[in-house]
């Protein structure tokens, strides 16, 4: 469940089309270790694992402890050295606003659906030009909705993977995207003249760059052993 997870971010597709695409995309198969005859998981399934069960604060040690014994096992830790090192990362609320996101994903969809075909320009609703949230999702209701009843073109990949994304976040995902203040973060130095507002991740790793523990902290810390 987890690599459909990491497929998931790294393609930025919806549930459906992740395992959709696993069903016939080779590499996808070879990466989720499946013969090319193994049927792959229901969508649902993997909607269930990501909203309800993926919610264990030892999560993140329990990776690092497999990844560590895979690679033991198989020989590709040999040395002995630790190399400690802090990385920065920016609270979550800094980033892209829900509103900015529903943006970022409509716009794609446009864009493919332009390529496809240039006179569906003139059916789409007009872009929401105010900054409340409500009024782009009620946008991007419309788009999906005059999209839908167009039928064929929304069998083309190219605008049905915008599209279910698009759905997903909507129906979804919204309440994950209501992010409000992060409490917990501070500001941290990266020089002098440079600040950031986050969180630093202390990760000890060995020379073949396997990661063996991480340490969340808040920005302000120092980068100790």
């Amino acid at each position: 469940m987890f690599k459909y997870l990491l497929l998931k971010a790294i393609f930025e597709l919806s549930d459906i089309d992740i395992v959709e695409r696993s069903r016939y995309d080779m590499s996808f198969k070879y990466f989720l270790d499946m013969a090319p005859e193994v049927a792959v998981i229901d969508a649902s399934s993997l909607t269930k694992f990501r909203k309800l069960r993926l919610k264990d604060m030892n999560l993140l040690d329990m990776l690092i402890g497999k990844t560590v014994e895979i690679s033991l096992e198989k020989g590709i830790i040999t040395s002995k050295a630790i190399i400690v090192d802090a990385t920065h990362t920016k609270a979550r609320y800094n980033q892209k606003s829900p509103r900015e996101i529903l943006l970022d994903r409509s716009r794609k969809l446009r864009k493919a659906v332009y390529m496809a075909d240039e006179s569906l320009k003139a059916k789409l609703p007009a872009k929401n030009t105010s900054d409340v949230l409500e009024n782009e999702i009620a946008y991007c209701q419309k788009l999906i909705a005059i999209l839908e009843t167009e039928g064929g073109i929304c069998a083309l990949p190219k605008i049905k993977e915008p599209l279910n994304l698009l759905k997903e976040t909507v129906e979804d995902d919204l309440e994950q995207l209501r992010i409000s203040e992060d409490q917990d973060a501070r500001v941290g130095h990266k020089s002098v003249d440079s600040s950031f507002f986050g969180y630093k991740t202390h990760i000890a790793m060995t020379e073949e760059r396997i990661i063996t523990a991480a340490i969340i902290t808040t920005g302000e810390k120092n980068d100790g052993k």
